[in-house]
């Protein structure tokens, strides 16, 4: 779509019924093929290939960023930009974006996308305020429901390790999920999506403790070891191969599918002895169907406000009723061990 010419940047303004499982694989895999579709390159957007986008970018680096005036830019940053890695030409970059939004506006063309992503509006050093936030209340809420685990759990309950190992990779990835829409560069960007394959593929190993690991250690144990072969596997190839969105999100979906199924049918198959099967059953169908919002993609409410964001703020109420399952069915256990009772 061809612009009119636009200047260089100013320097100045810089549980179904299980069996049978087949409605809920039916449902699972819709689920994972509509993931699927909403996968895109996201390398080069419709926003940064215009013409007029790059040579504002090549305008005001040449300006701007270099002697005197590259200088004067770094002397007058503030110390939370400079600390966070906000370089001259990504200030260039960033008004150059606004720039090429005000001229697609203009002109009664959509919102483009630039470099993968939604123009935002900057807040201070946050390149995504709203998705920063959600992934910090994210992190917040999964450390508040472990110090609670921690306190209501004794150490000897069969599934204490595995639940705070679960846990601290969680808070991890909400770490860098919050580093990340603070500040996207490479780095960033690898640790946000290696530590959420982590986290996926913790679940898978929690569920199989928990299903088949405590009257089966070996096979939890060499499920374990698949595991940690497959993460391995999954990061050498988007580090060394290729960063392949589309296999990312498969990857995923494909771990997370599996994942919801077992954790339903464990559910399905305790539902009459276990009176709060259901939190596992609510918590594990919300992550699944939650997830469905990232295909909302909508430009940013307010230039803050995306269906990423959206999607981070509504998983967190869940991990109050997560922990409360984990609470529970810990305190079962310890109860059973306790009393010589076969564990489910």
């Amino acid at each position: 779509m061809p612009l009119r010419s636009l200047p260089g940047a100013d320097s100045t303004n810089m549980a179904s019924p299980l069996p049978p499982c087949t409605a809920v694989i039916y449902s699972a895999l819709a689920i994972v093929a509509l993931l699927l579709l909403s996968a895109t390159a996201v390398n080069a957007s419709q926003g940064d290939k215009e013409p007029v986008y790059q040579g504002c970018v090549t305008q005001c680096v040449r300006t701007n960023c270099t002697g005197a005036r590259l200088r004067g830019f770094q002397s007058t940053q503030a110390p939370y930009m400079a600390l966070t890695g906000w370089t001259c030409r990504d200030d260039c970059r960033y008004q150059c974006m606004w720039q090429t939004v005000g001229l697609y506006q203009a002109e009664g063309y959509s919102i483009p996308q630039f470099h993968g992503k939604w123009p935002f509006a900057r807040f201070l050093c946050f390149e995504e305020p709203a998705s920063a936030l959600a992934s910090l209340l994210n992190g917040l809420a999964c450390l508040l429901m472990l110090l609670r685990y921690r306190s209501s759990v004794p150490r000897q309950s069969p599934m204490y390790y595995t639940i705070t190992a679960f846990s601290l990779v969680s808070l991890n990835a909400w770490f860098w999920s919050t580093v990340f829409h603070t500040r996207d560069t490479y780095l960033t960007e690898k640790m946000d999506y290696f530590c959420a394959s982590a986290v996926i593929l913790y679940s898978i190993y929690l569920c199989c403790v928990r299903t088949l690991g405590l009257k089966r250690p070996g096979v939890s144990s060499m499920v374990g070891v698949l595991l940690i072969l497959a993460f391995t596997s999954h990061v050498s190839y988007l580090t060394f191969v290729s960063f392949d969105y589309g296999y990312n999100m498969a990857a995923n979906a494909t771990i997370g599918i599996v994942n919801l199924l077992w954790w339903l049918c464990w559910c399905w198959q305790n539902r009459r002895t276990l009176p709060y099967w259901w939190k596992c059953g609510v918590v594990v169908v919300l992550l699944h169907g939650l997830a469905l919002l990232e295909l909302l993609d909508f430009p940013p409410l307010f230039w803050v406000l995306d269906a990423h964001a959206v999607w981070h703020l509504s998983t967190v109420p869940v991990h109050f009723l997560f922990y409360s399952f984990l609470i529970d069915d810990s305190l079962h256990l310890l109860n059973t061990e306790k009393t010589g009772v076969k564990l489910e």
